[in-house]
């Protein structure tokens, strides 16, 4: 109406950050670790969207409300069964593991939210979400996504020497960490090897799977690759450091961006938080598992990591630390320089 005052827009500081997470099966404990962990670092507000099998919705809501209040005031949660909205819910259901395929509806089923962080159950924060957020303004008109590649370098990569579909670039891309502008997403038409005019997300999402289902091993990540092959312009690509996985060290150190900052996002696929093969990606999910939370930082995190760290000096990984604890020590002082200033502020009337 004429005159008619509309409401403040929130400031940035108190608008959310939105991540994404889809947990079946065996993974509740893995997705509240990363959450666990997004919280422990992040100064903003943090709005967690789980999609979950129904058995695992009342457990995730009895766990995260169970954490101590000066953290769940912190970020708030929604809880969404597992759906598709196109296509045949059972064959998406089964594409490569229980529910991944979920990740490729987000843009439809979230239609109220502008910008998301997705990312797989297996994945550890080592530095605030804030940093990765701030990725977004870096877009260019055209870019929409942005994930990492899925190797360093080409001639050993998976997809450049096995793959049987298109995909991006060199290497191919790696879609565990997956930050979204669903605004544009939902608005944009893909070009694609289906018809010449272009197509919108979620119409080309189950065709595109019918054409090229006998030929993608890594499932809803083939496609991925796939539509970002016949729309390269649409992606941002960011450094290795935002999605670091034992490829990264088990060949030897590959990830320059790692080397010279720290890993900033942990990923550790392969199930390396499980079994013995990469003891560093271990000891940092049991770590992180095991803090209090009200407890020290550098006391009951940093330094087990560090002793944690000096039983894995004989494997690859385990023989640059100094990588892998880099981003947490700065990420640690900056969450003590805060409290002091809160503090501070607090106790002194300017």
């Amino acid at each position: 109406k004429p005159g008619e005052q509309k409401p403040p827009k929130e400031p940035p500081s108190l608008q959310c950050m939105h991540l994404a997470v889809v947990a079946c099966g065996d993974r509740l404990e893995e997705t509240l670790i990363m959450l666990k962990s997004a919280v422990l670092f992040s100064s903003r507000r943090l709005c967690f969207h789980i999609f979950a099998e129904d058995s695992l919705k009342p457990e995730f809501e009895t766990k995260l409300k169970e954490w101590p209040s000066s953290y769940t005031k912190k970020f708030e949660f929604n809880i969404y069964p597992i759906t598709f909205s196109v296509g045949n819910a059972q064959e998406w259901k089964k594409l490569f593991k229980p529910c991944a395929a979920q990740r490729l509806f987000l843009p439809v089923i979230l239609k109220d939210v502008d910008s998301l962080l997705y990312v797989d159950t297996d994945v550890l924060f080592l530095r605030p979400i804030d940093d990765i957020w701030q990725l977004l303004r870096e877009f260019n008109s055209t870019q929409l996504a942005a994930m990492a590649p899925e190797h360093e370098m080409p001639k050993i990569g998976w997809y450049s020497r096995f793959a049987r579909h298109p995909f991006y670039g060199s290497a191919g891309l790696n879609s565990g960490v997956m930050l979204m502008n669903l605004t544009r997403i939902r608005r944009a038409r893909f070009k694609n090897s289906l018809i010449p005019g272009g197509l919108t997300w979620e119409e080309m999402l189950y065709p595109l799977y019918q054409k090229y289902k006998n030929y993608i091993t890594w499932g809803d990540q083939d496609l991925l690759n796939i539509i970002f092959y016949f729309n390269p312009e649409c992606l941002y690509v960011f450094p290795c450091q935002w999605n670091y996985r034992p490829d990264h060290c088990m060949y030897g150190s590959n990830c320059r961006g790692a080397e010279d900052e720290g890993v900033s996002i942990l990923h550790g696929n392969r199930g390396v938080y499980h079994d013995d093969k990469q003891p560093t990606f271990k000891a940092l999910y049991e770590v992180i598992r095991d803090f209090p939370f009200e407890d020290n930082l550098f006391q009951s995190l940093y330094y087990p990591l560090q002793s944690r760290f000096l039983d894995t000096v004989h494997t690859l990984c385990g023989r640059i630390p100094q990588v892998f604890l880099k981003q947490i020590e700065k990420t640690m002082k900056k969450v003590y320089e805060n409290r002091v200033i809160v503090y501070l502020g607090a106790n002194h009337k300017y």
